[in-house]
């Protein structure tokens, strides 16, 4: 399983609306291929900071199939509105699991 972990920076005042947009846009994710979780997190020291965690079966599944399919457009007509800056992808993968 690979984790897109994806850093985002939203403008001031924008929480509650950018949060409605992220849950519509949910079956997107859910509905592409490989796509096995998503969830949004808010920062806590950081008001404007989220991190948007999208579980894939395969990198590819995301990089290419997610990517090149009509939900990538989509779901950033929804959210693409409230970044203050781009927003910075990384994946990774569990490779210690704790208690």
């Amino acid at each position: 399983m690979i984790f897109e972990i994806v850093h985002i920076q939203i403008k001031p005042d924008t929480h509650a609306a950018f949060e409605a947009a992220v849950a519509k846009a949910v079956p997107l994710f859910k509905n592409s291929r490989g796509c096995q979780a998503v969830r949004l997190e808010r920062s806590i020291e950081n008001n404007e900071g989220y991190r948007l965690v999208v579980s894939w079966t395969t990198l590819e599944d995301h990089t290419v199939h997610f990517r090149n399919s009509e939900a990538f457009p989509a779901w950033r007509a929804l959210v693409g509105e409230f970044f203050a800056v781009p927003p910075q992808v990384e994946h990774m993968q569990t490779v210690l699991m704790g208690f």
